[in-house]
């Protein structure tokens, strides 16, 4: 959304592009995992699993955005890709004591990004509706507890606001 809003057509294929390599490639790692037996589920509980699909996503975010960079991505594309690698670099390290939810701190990324160039007002307040309840269903099913949904949330806005912040 970001890049067709921004950049029309050729933001779409930025957005393209950082959906395959950073979302795209590791479900389907993940997927491949779990068949295997190399993951022991979709949820990858078991702590001593998360360090090389974690590892596998920042070489992802870090390949597109090198890509970004090199091919001429508008500036707010490259920002969104620097959002996701200092997003992992919180969540990754606290993930491997404590789960914190990838989920939430992904969602409220993207709502920040949003706001970055909507009407933030709308897009906060329908925005923090969507997490609410993305970070309801993750406890519902009783991946997460409260608070690591809640912690995922307040990192990945934090971390995408910073990295807007600083970078634009």
């Amino acid at each position: 959304m970001v890049g067709a809003i921004t950049s029309g057509w050729a933001g779409v294929a930025w957005g393209a592009l950082a959906a395959a390599l950073c979302g795209g490639i590791p479900l389907g790692v993940l997927l491949l995992g779990v068949r295997s037996g190399r993951f022991g589920d979709k949820h990858v509980k078991d702590r001593a699993q998360r360090p090389k699909l974690i590892a596998l996503i920042v070489v992802l975010v870090g390949t597109v955005l090198a890509l970004m960079v090199m091919l001429g991505a508008p500036r707010l594309m490259v920002a969104g890709a620097t959002a996701m690698l200092s997003t992992l670099a919180v969540t990754g390290p606290v993930t491997l004591w404590w789960k914190i939810s990838f989920h939430t701190a992904v969602a409220a990324g993207g709502v920040v990004m949003l706001a970055w160039i909507l009407p933030p007002v709308p897009v906060y307040a329908a925005g923090a509706v969507l997490v609410a309840a993305l970070a309801w269903s993750r406890v519902v099913i009783r991946d997460h507890t409260l608070a690591q949904t809640v912690a995922g949330a307040m990192v990945g806005g934090a971390a995408t606001w910073l990295t807007l912040a600083i970078f634009l």
